[in-house]
């Protein structure tokens, strides 16, 4: 299983197209499959005076109210166009996450094939019939909710016309960054396995461990942000990975995939040609005569592994001696 690793660069353009291109570039020299941006109208979003998240007013201007912030931060459809044939030409899948009905409308239009429901969606009936009835594939974050919650999106995309098997739910904390405490990993199985669903994992921790560890249990996708410099002002840089952190998370996870390798239990190509080395044989522990019995006084249990197997000990032990033996040989 390849697991499909998402860059997720958000805001973290900062309203830029040439920062956006930038962030292409890094997600696709770091080997990850797609970079993930968000599409929004500002004041289809959010109400005039809604406030902004603690970890935001942290990272940005605290005076500012959530719908200034976000209007920065918008992006029209000629720039979603550019940004996607830019992707394109550095071979990275180009994905985003509509906040409103309009911009699903747009992802539609341009033809994207994978829409990514972001965590404050999750409880939003009408926004997760519009995308279920487009029967796209979707990645559904899940932070902030429980498991009935999840469930029940789950049935409306499903109801309103999205195949099961199309759909990957992430587990995800949205507190940035998350607190390992609050991770609760083991949440994300439970999602597959109750769900009887692809998942994966929407990370928003310092780090790259708990992104590592979501693939070893099964993660089928992870996603991270990323920027180009932690300290940039926006509302994201703080808890996302700079270029060549995210190079290392990429390069931890494909080794994992790797490593993962099948159920079977078996040698391996590389350790085949230890087998006669390391293991061992049954030996004459001194001389022998054709004819004397083989007994635990003149047999001995010794490297290499060319000989009789020493799981014959009990096999041999009381027969005669075929032929003489000198000590070391091999029975």
């Amino acid at each position: 299983m390849r697991v499909f690793i998402i860059a997720e660069a958000g805001v973290n353009h900062n309203g830029s197209i040439d920062l956006a291109k930038k962030l292409i570039n890094a997600a696709s020299s770091s080997g990850a499959d797609s970079i993930k941006f968000q599409t929004f109208i500002a004041k289809n979003l959010v109400t005039k005076n809604s406030e902004k998240a603690n970890y935001q007013k942290i990272t940005s201007d605290e005076e500012e109210t959530q719908l200034d912030m976000l209007k920065k931060f918008e992006l029209n459809k000629e720039a979603h166009l550019e940004l996607i044939r830019y992707s394109k030409v550095k071979n990275i899948k180009f994905l985003s996450s509509p906040f409103d009905h309009d911009s699903i409308e747009l992802l539609d239009e341009i033809g994207l094939e994978i829409f990514k429901i972001p965590s404050g969606e999750i409880t939003n009936l009408p926004y997760l019939k519009h995308i279920g009835k487009l029967n796209k594939k979707i990645i559904l974050s899940t932070g902030m909710s429980n498991f009935d919650e999840v469930k029940s999106a789950l049935n409306i995309l499903v109801n309103s016309g999205t195949k099961k098997n199309n759909i990957t739910i992430l587990h995800s904390n949205t507190e940035y960054p998350t607190p390992m405490q609050d991770v609760n990993l083991r949440a994300m199985i439970t999602i597959g396995k109750e769900l009887d669903v692809k998942f994966g994992y929407s990370d928003h921790t310092l780090g790259i461990e708990v992104d590592i560890a979501a693939v070893a249990i099964g993660a089928h996708c992870i996603e991270k942000h990323i920027t180009l410099d932690c300290n940039m002002e926006g509302p994201d840089h703080k808890a996302s990975l700079e270029p060549s952190q995210f190079k290392e998370m990429v390069k931890a996870i494909r080794n994992i995939e790797k490593a993962l390798g099948s159920e079977i239990k078996k040698p391996s190509k590389s350790e085949i040609s230890n087998i006669d080395i390391v293991r061992k044989s049954i030996v004459a522990k001194s001389k022998i005569k054709k004819g004397d019995i083989l007994n635990e006084n003149n047999l001995a249990v010794k490297r290499p592994g060319k000989g009789l197997s020493p799981m014959k000990w009990d096999e041999i032990i009381g027969t005669k001696a075929s032929k003489d033996y000198n000590e070391d040989d091999l029975i």
